[in-house]
């Protein structure tokens, strides 16, 4: 798979190898072929729309043509293409709705000090965490980061997400926030995953604004936004809204003025402790409110009520070495519509793959496995206003999904961190 960036008026153009080497032939036949068939489907497990539910199909075809899926039967028309899939499985594409890839280094150091017992607020505190990727990305090339994230989300692919929200957030001043958002469109344009970009420079304080918060409130209002809504890359718009980042009067700021910008809100709720961020979704009709780990019952009755998606992380937990994970079980009795996502980033989940995500949902939040893949592909979709699109397996959605070397659903968290996926299917086209 080629692709193009465009740096200081330079052209560069490389070969990525590491998922598109078996697909080079597929490219060159969608030259002159547009239409695919999969045959011998032993499960089709999916989320639809007309039942409004999950469902399991067995000894089905499935016509694809234009990257779109035509036709879903016991006999399908013929095609160019054809895929046996031997009796396998077939699932949606994931759908990561909550990453962090535009980093330029890891944070390994701070791995090291938290297996010696130093907190993440207490490496965070003493100048670590997100501050820590922040000089890295303002002192790195466009170039550099392209590079960075363009591999990133090779991984990502290759364990079957085909579309994944990616957040700004490492920059911190309007020169950075601008890159990176240019970086995740650049890459969008030049890898098969689709990526919907978030605007997040309300991530942290920067150390410049440190004794002046409200200074740097001004700053992400005032010309930051503008500047984002200008750019046009951005869809949604993200706070961290906890102790030590930005308080709920200054998230409501933040978040209601990219509303007036055009930017959709989502929020970082109730992560390390309980400061009311879930009701300021519910107030401010955020799409999604992210972590919930300490959420208390009126958090969960107000975005019950206001319809706001819980965007669970639970690799965050787990990477952290903590065993304090959302309430599942109290959100979904409130009738709490769930999402699942990786929250990959350098510091504190660098995890990029979503079958595992799901085998920590089931391990340790108790969700039954069909649910988790509810969560992880259409209501991820739904969290990105993408799912009359994308997220399940439906006539007239795009063609993204993994063909497994799995016979049943319940094998993917079983295996936990082994992928035993066959093929993956992007926009109909085959990509390894």
């Amino acid at each position: 798979m080629g692709y193009r960036y465009s740096d200081d008026g330079i052209i560069v153009v490389r070969l990525s190898i590491e998922i598109y080497a078996e697909s080079l032939l597929f490219l060159q036949l969608n030259l002159i072929m547009s239409s695919l068939q999969l045959t011998n489907i032993g499960q089709l497990v999916s989320y639809n729309s007309k039942i409004s539910g999950m469902e399991t199909l067995e000894k089905i075809q499935i016509a694809i043509d234009d990257g779109i899926i035509t036709e879903i039967g016991n006999k399908v028309n013929d095609a160019d293409r054809h895929i046996d899939c031997k009796g396998k499985l077939i699932t949606p594409g994931f759908v990561d709705s909550h990453t962090h890839p535009v980093f330029l280094n890891g944070r390994e150091d701070e791995f090291a000090m938290r297996l010696k017992g130093t907190t993440y607020k207490e490496i965070a505190t003493k100048g670590g965490g997100i501050i820590n990727s922040v000089n890295d990305v303002r002192n790195a090339s466009q170039r550099e980061l392209f590079d960075r994230v363009f591999s990133r989300m090779n991984r990502f692919l290759s364990v079957g997400t085909t579309t994944i929200e990616c957040k700004s957030g490492y920059g911190l001043n309007t020169e950075s926030e601008i890159k990176s958002l240019k970086v995740i469109d650049e890459v969008n344009n030049s890898h098969k995953i689709d990526m919907v970009a978030t605007f997040m420079g309300a991530h942290a304080i920067p150390v410049e604004f440190i004794d002046d918060p409200d200074e740097y409130v001004k700053l992400i209002c005032d010309e930051m936004l503008p500047a984002v809504a200008r750019q046009g890359i951005a869809k949604f718009n993200d706070v961290f809204c906890e102790n030590g980042y930005f308080n709920i009067e200054q998230a409501r700021m933040i978040l209601s003025e990219g509303a007036n910008k055009g930017l959709v809100p989502r929020l970082h709720a109730e992560e390390f402790e309980n400061s009311g961020s879930a009701e300021l979704a519910a107030e401010l009709g955020a799409v999604s409110a992210d972590h919930l780990m300490n959420v208390n019952d009126v958090g969960i009755e107000a975005i019950a009520e206001a319809g706001v998606i819980a965007t669970l992380l639970p690799g965050t937990t787990f990477f952290l070495g903590s065993s304090n994970y959302a309430p599942y079980k109290r959100l979904e009795n409130a009738g709490v519509n769930i999402a699942l996502a990786t929250d990959y980033n350098p510091g504190s989940c660098y995890i990029h793959s979503m079958p595992f995500i799901i085998a920590l949902a089931c391990i340790f939040m108790k969700m039954d496995v069909m649910s988790a893949l509810k969560a992880a592909t259409f209501m991820s979709a739904k969290s990105l206003q993408l799912e009359d699109k994308i997220g399940s397996i439906e006539v007239g959605k795009q063609a993204d999904m993994v063909i497994w070397d799995l016979e049943r659903i319940v094998q993917i968290p079983y295996n936990v961190s082994n992928h035993p996926i066959r093929n993956v299917i992007k926009s109909g086209e085959l990509i390894f």
